[in-house]
């Protein structure tokens, strides 16, 4: 809460060849993109039709059936990413029925996106939603989190709702389709599905056990006496999170599916391991946890009960029952952990903005290195995917060259843009066990978002012809397109799965009622300059 296979520079530049002209060289093919994109000149046509249809410039009508058009898509043949120019994807009752490098000649409504990059929807298998904005902005000092995320809590059902849409929305709109999402409460968790299910968002939501009411007494205790004390009430809390995960499964035609979220080891027994054991058997949707987060987790499981967090987790069988997600992994044995967790296909949750911006780096190269599987994924201050997406590649290279430096005995791995491409798509389905997501192929489900990459200040004004390294300049204001199961939620660049300005407003007013609180209470210490 503090915060795949490894594709090389060859890789890259197989990748590109593959999407040229065949016998033309690189330089050759990278010069013909840069004219024909002078050719085709800049404009920009959204959800239009064909020329012989009206245009179609309210995207709920875009139908059942219909064709999107983009400068790049990332597409999926034969077991590997391909970046295939100026490709088009129809689609069929929210189910990828046809990728082509090619025209369509079917009368359908099309979705013409010829300044961006198509790209599978991206997956977070970790993020708190209701709790992102009211801790923004705040925390980067040497402030603690702590005491707004205890009034999050406080508020009414409302107000809790009117954060969750805000929060909820900023993901979506950052081209995040699909979210392992640990609420903070039984009551956040109820919060998210009410704001998830009307907007068709894919979810696999649960409350965070023990919840936030309890959990800084037991995870910062002095005595472990207060553990064991509070074993029972953290049984009680498992049962009621196992009947809210029962009451949603399947809501969202099949979009949300719940999931056991226990906090993490260190905060649980003997008994809550094996009752959550058997919930998360019984719910067959897997785990979601909080892992080897720090030192500090490591250190305790190992004192208490003479194992490390992923040993203590495998004699339970909870990594073998169902997908497997943990957080963080700052503390793992790099010497036990990694073959267990492989063994398992657990996927790793990679947070870089976890615990607030520029709050230190995580193992992301040393867990690439150990072939991991690599997710990138949110936590809980910033919700911006792109973003999160761009810092993992660049903290993940920093880290790499100066554990080169200090540590020449630590195996690392430089992580490129494709690496954190395959972590925010195909890696996450795999750990979910979908084959139908992550991916733009043949009989995937439309999980898909586009951006720009052509614009200021990420692309140059014309088609680039290595369209993922623009994302290196990107934010998620430049996230053009989002789509789950075919129904638009962001388009043309704007959120339309709901009025986005009241959104905005409600939000505001209730983080400003926490902040409020908080000053009264002097918690606004000065921070350094």
């Amino acid at each position: 809460m503090k915060r795949t296979p490894s594709i090389s520079t060859a890789d890259v530049t197989n990748a590109v060849g593959r999407a040229g002209p065949a016998g033309l060289s690189r330089r050759g093919f990278v010069q013909s993109l840069a004219l024909s994109s002078l050719a085709a000149g800049s404009g920009v046509t959204v959800a239009a039709t064909t020329p012989a249809s009206k245009p179609n410039s309210n995207p709920s009508n875009l139908g059942q059936r219909f064709i999107i058009e983009a400068g790049w898509v990332l597409a999926e043949s034969q077991g590997e990413l391909e970046l295939i120019r100026n490709g088009q994807v129809l689609v069929r009752d929210g189910v990828i029925e046809e990728v082509r490098n090619g025209v369509f000649s079917d009368a359908l409504p099309r979705l013409k996106l010829p300044r961006e990059l198509l790209m599978p929807g991206f997956i977070s298998g970790h993020t708190h939603c209701c709790s992102a904005t009211p801790t923004r902005g705040i925390i980067e000092g040497p402030r603690s989190y702590a005491r707004p995320l205890e009034l999050v809590e406080m508020l009414s059902d409302e107000e809790m709702d009117a954060l969750t849409a805000l929060n909820l929305a900023e993901l979506l709109r950052s081209g995040c389709t699909t979210h392992l999402e640990m609420s903070l409460s039984l009551r956040q968790a109820e919060s998210y599905v009410r704001a998830a299910e009307p907007w068709g968002v894919r979810a696999y939501p649960g409350a965070m056990i023990p919840g936030i009411e309890r959990l800084f007494e037991i995870w910062f205790r002095g005595d472990d006496q207060i553990l064991l004390d509070a074993e029972q009430d953290t049984l009680v809390e498992i049962a009621a999170n196992l009947a809210f995960c029962k009451k949603h499964m399947g809501k969202g035609e099949g979009r949300i599916l719940p999931m056991m979220s226990p906090h993490a080891c260190d905060t649980q027994t003997p008994a809550t391991m094996r009752a959550l054991a058997d919930a998360a058997k019984t719910l067959g949707t897997g785990l979601h946890i909080h892992l080897s987060q720090g030192q500090r987790e490591t250190d305790t499981v190992k004192r208490l009960w003479g194992q490390t967090p992923t040993q203590w987790m495998e004699s339970f069988g909870m990594l073998s029952d169902g997908p497997v997600f943990g957080a963080h992994m700052s503390g793992l044995d790099w010497d036990v952990d990694p073959p267990i967790l492989n063994k398992h296909g657990v996927v790793y949750a990679h947070c870089p903005s976890g615990g607030g911006a520029g709050n230190g780096t995580q193992p992301y190269p040393e867990a690439l290195a150990a072939g991991m599987a690599v997710n990138i994924a949110i936590d809980t201050h910033s919700n911006d995917y792109v973003e999160n997406l761009k810092l993992a590649v660049l903290y993940g290279q920093a880290r790499h060259e100066l554990l080169g430096e200090l540590d020449a005995g630590r195996q690392t791995q430089r992580p490129t843009v494709w690496n954190a491409i395959e972590g925010a798509t195909r890696v996450p389905a795999k750990g979910l066990r979908r084959t139908d997501l992550g991916v733009i192929r043949e009989g995937a489900r439309a999980d898909m978002i586009s951006v720009d990459v052509c614009g200021m200040l990420n692309g140059t004004g014309v088609l680039p012809p290595e369209p993922l390294n623009n994302l290196l300049y990107a934010n998620g204001r430049m996230v053009q397109t989002v789509m789950t199961d075919g129904r638009l939620q962001v388009h043309d660049g704007r959120f339309v799965a709901d009025d986005p300005q009241r959104i905005l407003e409600a939000g505001g007013e209730v983080a400003q009622k926490i902040w409020r609180q908080l000053d009264q209470e002097d918690w606004f210490t000065e921070t350094a300059r």
